[in-house]
């Protein structure tokens, strides 16, 4: 008797889209690239460093910006006093 199976084509199985894990940033198993996370992060980076821009040029912006250098200085200048009182203290012993 023949094997009447051999006569009929299979089935095919379900079609897979031609794209490739570049085109949609992720792989078949749902992985995010190397290069969609990388984007990412750039966006993200550009999108901040350009709102710090923006804000730096505010009135807003400008009175943070010296009050953070106000600070600054008188941070040194109260390190520079610790450090000579410990000095004194050193050369008093």
């Amino acid at each position: 008797m023949p094997d009447e199976t051999a006569d009929v084509p299979a089935e095919p199985g379900p079609v897979q889209p031609s794209v490739t894990p570049e085109e949609t940033g992720y792989t078949p198993d749902g992985v995010p690239t190397f290069e969609a996370v990388r984007e990412k992060i750039e966006t993200r980076y550009g999108a901040a460093i350009g709102a710090s821009e923006l804000a730096a040029e505010t009135p807003e912006g400008r009175s943070v910006e010296e009050q953070y250098e106000a600070r600054k200085r008188a941070a040194a200048e109260r390190l520079a006093q610790i450090r000579e009182s410990m000095r004194r203290t050193e050369s008093d012993q």
